[in-house]
């Protein structure tokens, strides 16, 4: 394995904070190694100085798009953690649906729900299985459900929702399995009903939300520990733009918001923590 130096590796990780917004400190080399070398060998590099040099040299921003797949690769499963999701069929949904129902009975119900770190989509499809298994008949509701993440093999696996026996052992219930997964080969991939429910797209959270409209929830988990503190503070103040007055944010179990963004309170439901903001 190629190994890097403290030189090489305060260079590659201010190129990798440049381009993404993703902090990695001096302790992280064995990161660099493990997901970079791999990238380094297949062009040639014998220093990861080569890597970055080709990487900022190259107008084709493939290099650049290896890079941030590679280190922005995160743990994802079904249900991860289960109490957020349970948070969600039991509360949050139940509240908005009650709050956004309109009197007269020819008018939908519209929700918009934003997994702001989407990776290969896992979060988000179990959101549109709650959501179908809560509102059998959607003829009454209009709900966009939107996965974003900043790593293109990301977006694209999850956009094709196909996930291999690995994948789909790690959280899923096996009555799920069987109702919303088709089995190809050795993979499944995700029925059309539920691949319907939701859009996918490339997004960097460090750049302006413009475009992105409001949401009634919004789910970012475990992304934000890899930013800075002032990098936090400004995510979370346009997360809090981005939120509906009355909307509910879903945060990493081991994530807080205290001395972070004062716009946002923490509230309790059973076992999980969600935010609102402040009147």
């Amino acid at each position: 394995m190629l190994k890097i130096s403290p030189d090489e590796l305060k260079l590659v990780a201010q190129y990798i904070y440049d381009v993404s917004g993703i902090y990695l400190d001096q302790s992280k080399s064995y990161l660099f190694e493990t997901r970079l070398g791999a990238i380094a060998a297949e062009h040639g590099c014998n220093t990861y100085k080569e890597l970055y040099q080709k990487a900022k040299t190259d107008p084709s921003k493939s290099f650049e798009r290896k890079i941030i797949d590679a280190i922005s690769t995160n743990e994802t499963l079904f249900f991860r953690d289960k109490g957020p999701f349970e948070l969600l069929q039991h509360k949050l949904l139940p509240e908005l649906i009650d709050a956004r129902t309109p009197s007269s009975p020819t008018l939908k119900t519209n929700i918009k729900i934003w997994s702001a770190a989407s990776s290969t989509g896992q979060e988000l499809y179990s959101i549109a299985i709650i959501i179908k298994e809560l509102l059998p008949n959607s003829s009454k509701y209009s709900i966009q459900l939107l996965g974003t993440d900043i790593s293109d093999n990301a977006v694209a696996q999850a956009s094709r929702g196909k996930y291999n026996k690995f994948e789909m052992e790690r959280g899923l219930p096996g009555d799920k399995l069987q109702r919303y997964f088709t089995m190809f080969g050795d993979s499944w991939t995700i029925k059309d009903e539920i691949r319907a429910m939701v859009q996918f797209k490339k997004f960097n959270l460090m750049m302006p939300f413009t475009g992105l409209g409001k949401f009634d929830i919004i789910f970012c988990r475990n992304v934000a520990i890899y930013f800075t503190l002032p990098d936090r503070q400004k995510l979370f103040n346009k997360i809090a733009d981005s939120l509906a007055d009355d909307g509910y944010l879903v945060i990493g179990s081991t994530e807080s918001l205290t001395g972070i963004c004062p716009r946002f309170i923490p509230k309790r439901h059973l076992r999980s923590i969600f935010y609102q903001k402040t009147k």
